[in-house]
């Protein structure tokens, strides 16, 4: 159960000043998400105390980690234009391109600390091995599929780079995904269905599937063989992807190196090509 249905299904079994703060949580989570807990007290008329104990007694060990929880509920339910109104609350008068910058490099910090060494190594194994590679990444996550379908191209020779446009095509594009394939599957709140249910097709037909989400909570884990933990958030209506693109780029090196020499092969080739239909701008060169 959610935070959300739990302190609305729980709100008899609290004491006066736990049902104002619950209450007033239901009615603005958005704001209270980014609230102190001295914030939220005095929105609500009651102690820090109390909003402290409140997350205690609700299973929580702080007030911070409550709070992740309802931060983590903003970003998977919030409509854009309510995501805008909070990332206007929270930005304020700040510098804006120093602000973003910074939150980039605190998630790329937390995603250095947080990732699963060894899911890492076992999907660089898994995609190594596989007989086909699919890709699915839809709306925002669209951006990230391309990027690995690019260079997962030049290392292996069947990749399919899935085209979201509509549930059917998906399912056609996917049909045939087998025992020996690896699905990739990227998605961030807010969640695509789209790629959910691919997923659990894919996994139903006895391929491995690799994740990339933002945390455990993430659906996509539920249907992953492997999943790659990568954090992200929202920035206005924007999400915020850098550290999911670090983590491909991680995992685009890895395999490199692992098919070295046909990717060096590869390349020689390529240069050939460029050189002879002009691909590149020789004047940036000289």
């Amino acid at each position: 159960m959610d935070i959300l249905s739990y302190l609305k299904s729980n709100m008899s079994q609290f004491s006066k000043r736990q049902r104002m703060i619950a209450q007033y949580i239901l009615e603005s989570y958005d704001r209270a998400a980014y609230m102190t807990a001295a914030k939220l007290s005095d929105e609500v008329g009651v102690s820090e105390s109390t909003v402290v104990r409140f997350a205690a007694e609700l299973g929580f060990d702080g007030y911070q980690s409550f709070q992740k929880i309802l931060q983590e509920v903003t970003r998977t339910q919030l409509t854009s234009v309510q995501r805008m109104e909070v990332a206007s609350r929270r930005i304020g008068n700040r510098d804006i391109l120093t602000d973003v910058l910074n939150s980039d490099i605190d998630k790329i910090e937390k995603t250095l600390q947080e990732i699963d060494g060894e899911e890492f190594k076992n999907a660089v194994a898994a995609l190594s091995e596989a007989k086909k590679i699919y890709i699915i990444g839809a709306r925002s996550a669209a951006s990230l599929a391309m990027f690995a379908g690019f260079y997962f191209n030049l290392i292996f020779d069947d990749v399919r780079l899935i085209q979201t446009t509509s549930a059917s095509d998906l399912f056609e594009q996917i049909l045939r995904v087998d025992k020996g394939d690896v699905v990739l599957g990227i998605s961030f709140p807010r969640y695509s269905k789209s790629t959910i249910k691919a997923l659990e097709y894919a996994k139903g037909r006895g391929a491995i599937v690799i994740g990339l989400t933002d945390g455990q909570n993430s659906p996509i884990v539920k249907e992953s063989t492997y999943c790659l933990i990568a954090k992200s958030d929202m920035e206005a209506f924007v999400d915020s992807l850098v550290a999911p693109f670090s983590v491909l780029n991680a995992l685009i090196v890895a395999l490199g190196m692992n098919r070295k020499d046909k990717v060096l092969g590869t390349f020689e080739q390529l240069e050939h090509i460029w050189d002879a239909y002009g691909v590149y701008d020789k004047r940036a060169e000289e």
